[in-house]
């Protein structure tokens, strides 16, 4: 099954990929490799600010991490590579967070769960899982992915 089938049968729409907002590419290919860039979370239109531990739920934040994953997805779309996914390789997640929150492996769980669900075997990655004291315009939660293309 194709990725565009899995996602339709998932009932999923993946957003319009965002423009960077520096000096950077979204995805960059090297062989075989795609890295896409941190990506952040939007969330019916409007990006989750604050942090994990005060003002945003571990509700919340896993919603705010799924919706990176699907904003990596959506580069992937826009760069002509999602159909070339091979294997999703490894996932950078970062958590704006308070000194005494230690729950980012569950609120990186929302990215790496939904990007299992979308690639099937093939999304099972290895991942890192980090505390920041703050991310890019304040979101809670941010978002890298590493994937092997055909």
């Amino acid at each position: 099954m194709s990725i565009h089938d899995r996602l339709n049968s998932l009932g999923i729409t993946l957003p319009h990929a965002a423009a960077p907002v520096a000096s950077y590419q979204p995805v960059v290919v090297d062989g075989h490799t795609a890295f896409v860039s941190g990506q952040l979370p939007f969330v019916d239109g409007e990006l989750v600010t604050g942090k994990l531990g005060d003002e945003v739920s571990l509700e919340r934040g896993q919603q705010a991490a799924r919706a990176c994953g699907l904003m990596i997805m959506a580069q992937l779309e826009a760069a002509g590579l999602i159909e070339r996914v091979a294997h999703f390789v490894k996932l950078g997640g970062f958590v704006a967070c308070t000194p005494d929150f230690y729950d980012q492996p569950k609120v990186i769980n929302g990215a790496s769960d939904t990007l299992v669900e979308i690639l099937g075997d093939a999304g099972r990655h290895s991942r890192s899982a980090v505390s920041a004291a703050a991310l890019p315009l304040g979101v809670a939660v941010e978002i890298e992915g590493i994937f092997e293309i055909a």
